[in-house]
């Protein structure tokens, strides 16, 4: 997923050491300017060793940012064509794509998913679930309480678990309240914007396994 970019240029960094009068100081993170003969040579070196990654990883993040640029443009290219030619759009109704090379070894997949949050209907389907255990109490099944609570007990208050409440949404209770406290979380669910995602594949052989080629740092 090419997700690593960032709103600094390698031009915007800055500068380790400031000379002013023929003699050097380097800014502490007050923003004051202290001696460099004052500065622990370990402290100088941790500097230069922050300095040195950030410059390659700055560097790196706007060069995949134009790397997503380009690809989009490319794709963006291709269907126009592929419309022209056809009449017809390529792709799903959310825009995703599979393009693979002619030898079948080499694929490009756009992906676009919505991001989402949950409205205040949220808060009455909670209380509902609260409601049905309460009265199951001892005959509820300890699963679904784990699930409840990992659902709605996290570490930022306000916060929600959210693969955990769509979890909730697949239990086989046929309770009215459950029922209407699903019906909630349907009607919480707010898509606010989506994100497009592109995913290089590669194989060995036409049958072979496919491989990603690796752009997320996490995943490196």
């Amino acid at each position: 997923m090419t997700e690593m970019t960032s709103s600094f240029a390698p031009a915007d960094l800055p500068a380790g050491t400031v000379e002013i009068e023929g003699k050097a100081y380097m800014r502490d993170a007050t923003g004051g300017l202290r001696p460099k003969e004052l500065v622990k040579p370990a402290d100088q070196l941790i500097d230069e060793t922050v300095r040195r990654i950030m410059g390659y990883g700055v560097a790196l993040s706007d060069q995949v940012a134009r790397f997503k640029g380009h690809t989009f443009d490319d794709v963006g290219a291709l269907t126009a064509l592929l419309d022209q030619e056809y009449g017809v759009q390529v792709g799903g109704r959310k825009g995703n794509m599979t393009l693979t090379s002619f030898d079948g070894r080499m694929r490009v997949e756009i992906r676009q998913q919505d991001c989402f949050d949950f409205g205040p209907e949220l808060q009455q389907a909670k209380a509902l679930i609260d409601e049905c255990l309460t009265e199951w109490a001892a005959d509820s099944r300890p699963e679904i309480r784990d699930i409840v609570t990992r659902a709605f007990n996290t570490d930022r208050p306000g916060q929600v678990n959210r693969s955990e409440i769509f979890m909730l949404l697949r239990l086989e209770i046929t309770d009215p309240r459950w029922l209407a406290a699903m019906r909630a979380i349907r009607d919480a669910i707010r898509v606010v914007g989506s994100k497009t995602y592109v995913r290089l594949q590669m194989r060995s052989s036409f049958d072979g396994a496919w491989e990603s080629v690796t752009i997320d740092l996490a995943r490196a």
